[in-house]
C-alpha cells in the first residue's frame, strides 16, 4: 500500500503502523509529533494505530525559537 508522509509516497505492507512509518523513514524517536489525515496520534498509539492505502501522514518537527 502507499501511504503520503509529508507529502512523499511511501510504500509501506499491510497492516502497517504509524510507528512502522516512523522507523522506515527513520524519524527521531523525540521532538516530533504525528497526524494521520487531521487527527495528531499521541505517542503512546504511534504502535497501535495502522494505516491505510492513501493515508496521508504529517510528521511535525519541534522547532526552538519566537
Amino acid at each position: 500500500m502507499i501511504v503520503v508522509v509529508n507529502c512523499a509516497e511511501l510504500e509501506m505492507p499491510e497492516g502497517a503502523s504509524v510507528g512502522d512509518v516512523l522507523r522506515a523513514i527513520k524519524a527521531p524517536e523525540t521532538g516530533i509529533a504525528v497526524a494521520r489525515g487531521d487527527e495528531v496520534v499521541p505517542r503512546a498509539a504511534w504502535d497501535t494505530t495502522t494505516v491505510r492505502d492513501g493515508d496521508g501522514i504529517e510528521v511535525l518537527t519541534a522547532v526552538q525559537g519566537g
